[in-house]
């Protein structure tokens, strides 16, 4: 056992270590930990940033030259011009992607930390502020592998009627017939119901009412306008020519009608073919003398092109 004298000269020395030790720990500066947003101005490549500017200019470059290319080859030949649209369309949306990806890659230095901040900032970014464009992006995709229509297809959707443009990340361009220019968000085709008139081929057909009196004769009025068609230069002859006849309500009273169906040999000819016809066959009418339902004063009529009755 050891004596009292040696436990009390412990204590002082104890006392004095733990002093010590404390002020040593006061005296040691503490270390900040760095915000968020430092952690990410760190991790910018200006250097980088310059490089992704020009990276961005010439894919533009390239994109409207491509797209000149495109136009020239579908012009001087033809029957490839959907083609060359459609594998446009797949190369524009391609080198977005690729695009987008070497931006981040070349203007940002990710490191995991700056990994996990960037992922709940996208998350919740995805979850409120873009999940609009989100659902673009994905409806995007589908509509570019499970190809509902195609570009250079003439489509109807949501009361507008035209040709497809561009199939876009974010949106399909639609240009009208009276030459305007639609876009329309990609999420909207995953709800609604679009009709395609050539889905991808590029002659379709044309159908076109004609409206004669009950009195009249019918199989001559029906043999002027297969003529009518046949005739026409825009006429797609290796697909068949039809004319149906039926009873409908007209006015007062009831008429004949007389639906034309045939092909355009080139979608871009639509309404030219349509009004070719019209006026050749109403040429004949007068000739033949076949009139309209007594006192309609009504002329042909279009049926609408995509209608498939």
């Amino acid at each position: 056992m050891k004596p009292a004298g040696f436990r009390r000269s412990r204590l002082p020395a104890a006392i004095f270590a733990l002093t010590t030790s404390a002020a040593m720990a006061q005296e040691l500066p503490s270390t900040p930990q760095p915000s968020d947003i430092e952690i990410l101005s760190r991790t910018i490549n200006w250097n980088g940033m310059v490089v992704s500017l020009v990276l961005i200019l010439l894919v533009w470059m390239l994109l409207r030259f491509v797209d000149r290319l495109v136009t020239n080859f579908g012009t001087a030949f033809p029957e490839r011009r959907l083609a060359l649209q459609r594998l446009n369309a797949f190369f524009h949306f391609s080198t977005y992607l690729l695009a987008i990806g070497a931006v981040i890659l070349l203007s940002l230095d990710l490191s995991p930390q700056v990994l996990a901040i960037m992922g709940g900032a996208v998350a919740v970014a995805v979850g409120f502020a873009t999940k609009d464009l989100v659902a673009s992006l994905v409806a995007g995709l589908l509509i570019m592998f499970d190809r509902p229509f195609q570009v250079g297809d003439r489509v109807r959707f949501g009361g507008e009627y035209g040709d497809v443009l561009a199939i876009g990340l974010r949106s399909v361009k639609l240009r009208t017939l009276d030459d305007s220019m639609v876009t329309i968000p990609n999420n909207l085709f995953l709800s609604d119901v679009a009709a395609s008139a050539n889905s991808g081929a590029l002659d379709m057909q044309v159908v076109v009412d004609f409206h004669v009196g009950v009195d009249q004769d019918v199989q001559r009025a029906q043999a002027l306008v297969t003529e009518a068609a046949a005739t026409s230069p825009y006429v797609y002859l290796p697909k068949p020519i039809a004319v149906k006849v039926s009873q409908q309500p007209f006015g007062r009273g009831v008429a004949l009608r007389l639906r034309l169906k045939a092909y355009v040999f080139d979608t871009q000819y639509e309404k030219d073919f349509e009004s070719d016809v019209t006026l050749r066959a109403m040429d004949a009418f007068a000739e033949s003398g076949i009139r309209p339902p007594p006192g309609s004063g009504v002329g042909p009529s279009h049926a609408g092109a995509v209608e498939q009755a």
